[in-house]
């Protein structure tokens, strides 16, 4: 018996390596030793807003737990319909909504929907590891073009119109993006689909962190653009519903038909339990909750990246949304006496007590130059983590 090429062939989310090293580096710490501090994944410290967790229990207690459509709750695709027209000013039609079992099951849909075996699209590099994961369990690849911090590392439309060849049907952009917590200016944004749509291609992009944005120039929906550009969405960092795994994607029309085929035979539906949950999301008290948690994002954003600046990091380019800073650590190498970031990662774990993420998991051609810090944990924890590089440094 032997497995998949596939199985094999996908690479480990080296995010979670790190964490379960960590894990193991915490479980032998002595007595009275600090314990780690962990800056390596993207999960908000906030859980769902209390409204969310009473309509979870409500749910339950009434029985409400059976299968949904496969394209979701209409009462939650409505509401979602909604928000788009009351927070963005834009009109989306309610029949235009999926709801996926998260955001990574929104994109396993739109890649079977989009793509067949040999086919590519166009992303930037750094980029979220596990989308090229996901393209090539399908038989499909990424594409990744370099974009540096003078192109906010995103993609331009000069890049995508030379790079497309005879394989390539489309981009998939991030806005804000995981690793850099920054956005594609608009402008660039509708050039680029300008150049995708010509090519009879598909701009794709990936707005799980548009919530919280932190500058309205990038804190725009691309939906306002064209009803033919595919959106990827997810109820886990706004609405801090993380492990209830629901997200939402939005299609041109006629891809809908194909799509809840699809979701019909790979999901049958997104759990039904976190559907009811989540129409309570859109409550004036939950908002308010989200919008109180985004000021907070932004402070410790605030704080933890001119910090990281005095301490010999090199930021060029400052995140406008999600709570990353990616960080190039390569002038404090030769004083740590470490050779890349994998080292330094190293080095912090057992030194500092310090978890954070190398570049290797963002780049397929890396450098090995960069960190990405997750801000998404408490100022107090924050505050002691950079007393502990400080201390390190010293």
């Amino acid at each position: 018996m032997q497995l998949s090429a596939r199985a094999q062939s996908v690479e480990p989310f080296h995010v979670m390596q790190v964490a379960k090293q960590a894990a193991g580096i915490e479980r032998g710490l002595g007595p009275g030793e600090p314990p780690m501090i962990y800056l390596n994944i993207g999960e908000p410290d906030f859980v769902a807003p209390l409204p969310v967790q009473a309509a979870a229990r409500a749910a339950i207690e009434a029985g409400l737990t059976q299968y949904t459509p496969a394209l979701g709750l209409d009462a939650l695709r409505q509401r979602l319909s909604d928000w788009y027209a009351q927070r963005f000013g834009v009109t989306v039609d309610a029949a235009r909504i999926v709801i996926t079992a998260g955001a990574s099951g929104a994109l396993q849909l739109a890649a079977m929907a989009f793509l067949d075996a040999g086919d590519e699209w166009l992303m930037p590099d750094p980029s979220y590891p596990c989308n090229r994961q996901i393209l090539a369990a399908i038989g499909a690849s990424a594409r990744l073009l370099p974009a540096g911090a003078q192109q906010r590392y995103q993609l331009t439309a000069e890049q995508v119109e030379q790079a497309w060849g005879p394989r390539t049907r489309g981009v998939l952009l991030a806005s804000p993006s995981n690793p850099t917590g920054t956005s594609i200016d608009p402008d660039e944004l509708r050039r680029i689909h300008a150049v995708v749509k010509a090519r009879g291609g598909v701009t794709v992009i990936d707005e799980i962190y548009l919530g919280l944005s932190h500058d309205p120039r990038y804190g725009q929906t691309a939906l306002a653009l064209d009803d033919a550009i595919v959106s990827l969405n997810s109820f886990s960092k706004y609405f801090g519903m993380t492990g209830w795994r629901l997200g939402w994607m939005v299609l041109p029309e006629f891809a809908i038909p194909a799509v809840e085929r699809l979701q019909q035979n790979f999901f049958i539906c997104a759990s039904t339990v976190a559907q009811h949950a989540a129409l309570a999301c859109f409550e004036p008290e939950a908002i308010a909750d989200c919008e109180r948690r985004r000021a907070e994002f932004a402070a410790r954003r605030d704080f933890f990246l001119p910090a990281l600046r005095e301490l010999g990091f090199d930021i060029p380019v400052q995140p406008d949304g999600a709570f990353y800073v990616w960080a190039d650590a390569s002038p404090l190498f030769a004083r740590l006496g470490v050779r890349d970031s994998g080292e330094l990662v190293e080095l912090l774990m057992r030194r500092a007590h310090l978890v954070v993420t190398p570049s290797r998991d963002f780049c397929a051609d890396d450098p090995g130059t960069h960190l990405r810090f997750s801000t998404a944990s408490s100022m107090a924890q924050l505050r002691e983590a950079i007393e502990r590089l400080r201390a390190l440094l010293a």
